[in-house]
């Protein structure tokens, strides 16, 4: 439809269509925030929530999880946008018009908020708003790094403490892993270390890297990115790959033995029919599924190409065949066997909340129906994280979080506004073929007393309200701020 739009407008015109729609999205963003904005308030001011404020999971958390599941986002990037959202409507409101209105886009805006959150006198963050707004919208030619700097100066004329730049740079380390356009089976990795820390990273990886005899077939640099898996797994050698037997050099590579990963995947790696039965591959005892494409992915994670799956087995991957759906019955204990708990996490791969990517094997395993109404069973049990487990466990009732699972393991989930999502089990996304119908018995067995003390979950407290903590966390950098500059007085 839109290429018929644009197929017979001129140059100029389709300029003008990328102009409009710039701030179409603009005012469609701003519109966004809004509505995440009324939503946090209403419910962070009921008198439920002011009674919960000091619980782990407070009504913070419950309005977050609303917000991830009707965009199908983590819990986190959903608590991101509440954050920016209260600023835009609180803290910077002339910015947040502007937004509004399309002449700015919400990069621009929600990078003043971020830049703008330790100003904590009113009067002062109403001037530095004011400050934007008569400004920010002549920036829209400057790179992110340039608006940064320039929102940076307006706050530095009112506010210097405020100023996110006076902070050292060692409190900026930090190691990431991953991105999404990563080239399958591999990882991205970037980060900060002290300078002293990095240079004897770089001298060990060297060291490793260099004690394998002259036929490895690995280039300088993938031997380097190997050895600092090994590192990683606790290991101290790189092994050869020579595959010469006098090779001195060669051992037992430490990423095979000293670090579980779970993999899952429908065939051996060195097979390429593939078994007509569901078998498994993995570093650790993982379930396996049913699925003629040989696909295998790292539990919650990344896809594993077949060479990389193959290696593994080379250097000592364990492979054990996924539970018998016919072995997997109702149980009378409240803790599921080891058994269960494999097949329940190999089909969720994830927390099973709506936009959640926790993988399985960090997550708690949740009774849908409650143990004694409900079994310890296939059908009755999933993946929950931690934080989600706690919502589904206390946030429910009247105005709560309600479930239902389906047999495959589908979960229907009824937010506290009657919006209802669905949630399939991860795996179906890589193993589409494999059958995970596991119906819970329509009656619940009789139910063991032993170990009953360790049933439900008891809601963890806070020290500091979420309130109280970001105050102090504002309170302590602005302390930081100030040290610096007293003791690094301009012109610096």
């Amino acid at each position: 439809m839109f290429d018929e739009l644009v197929s017979d407008a001129s140059d100029a015109a389709l300029v003008d269509v990328i102009t409009d729609s710039v701030r179409d999205e603009a005012s469609a963003a701003a519109r966004r925030f809004a509505a995440i904005a009324e939503l946090t308030d209403r419910r962070c001011a009921e008198e439920l929530a002011e009674e919960r404020e000091y619980w782990a999971c407070d009504a913070w958390d419950c309005v977050a999880a609303e917000i991830a599941a009707a965009q199908m986002i983590s819990h986190r990037a959903a608590s991101t946008l509440m954050h920016q959202a209260l600023a835009l409507r609180h803290r910077l409101p002339k910015v947040g018009a502007l937004l509004a209105a399309g002449a700015i886009t919400a990069p621009m805006a929600t990078l003043a908020c971020w830049r703008t959150r330790l100003v904590n006198q009113p009067d002062v963050l109403a001037a530095i708003d004011a400050d934007l707004a008569d400004t920010i919208v002549a920036w829209g030619r400057l790179s992110q790094a340039r608006l940064e700097i320039a929102v940076d100066a307006i706050i530095d004329t009112r506010d210097p403490a405020a100023v996110l730049a006076y902070r050292a740079a060692a409190r900026s380390r930090d190691i990431q892993l991953g991105k999404q356009d990563d080239t399958t089976g591999t990882t991205s990795l970037w980060g900060r270390l002290q300078a002293t820390d990095g240079e004897l990273l770089t001298r060990r990886l060297d060291a490793m890297a260099k004690s394998v005899c002259p036929d490895d077939p690995r280039a300088m640099g993938e031997r380097r990115s190997d050895a600092l898996g090994i590192l990683a797994a606790g290991g101290e050698a790189l092994p050869c790959r020579c595959e010469q037997p006098e090779c001195p050099n060669t051992g037992t590579d430490a990423r095979a033995t000293s670090v579980v990963i779970h993999v899952l995947t429908d065939q051996h790696p060195d097979d390429p029919t593939g078994p007509s039965a569901p078998t498994p591959t993995g570093t650790d005892p993982p379930p396996a599924i049913t699925c003629p494409t040989g696909t295998a992915v790292i539990a919650g994670g990344a896809v594993i190409p077949a060479p990389l799956l193959a290696e593994l087995r080379r250097m000592g991957a364990v492979v054990k065949p996924v539970p018998d759906l016919a072995a997997l019955g109702a149980e009378s204990g409240y803790r599921p066997s080891t058994l269960l708990q494999r097949f329940v996490r190999a089909r969720d791969m994830t927390c099973c909340q709506p936009g959640c990517d926790r993988p399985a094997e960090y997550c708690d395993l949740d009774h849908s129906i409650p143990y004694g109404r409900g079994p310890t069973h296939p059908g009755n049990m999933k993946c929950l994280c931690r934080k989600h487990h706690l919502l589904k466990t206390f946030w429910a009732g009247t105005g709560g979080w309600h479930d239902e699972q389906l047999p495959d393991g589908t979960i229907l989930w009824t937010a506290p506004t009657g919006h209802r999502y669905r949630t399939p089990p991860g795996s179906r996304l890589h193993f589409p073929r494999w059958d995970t119908n596991t119906p819970a018995p329509s009656t619940a067995p009789a139910t063991s007393t032993s170990g009953s003390s360790d049933r439900g979950l008891n809601m963890p407290l806070r020290k500091r309200t979420r309130a109280q903590q970001r105050a102090l966390a504002i309170s302590s950098e602005r302390a930081r701020n100030i040290r610096l500059i007293e003791g690094n007085p301009p012109p610096f």
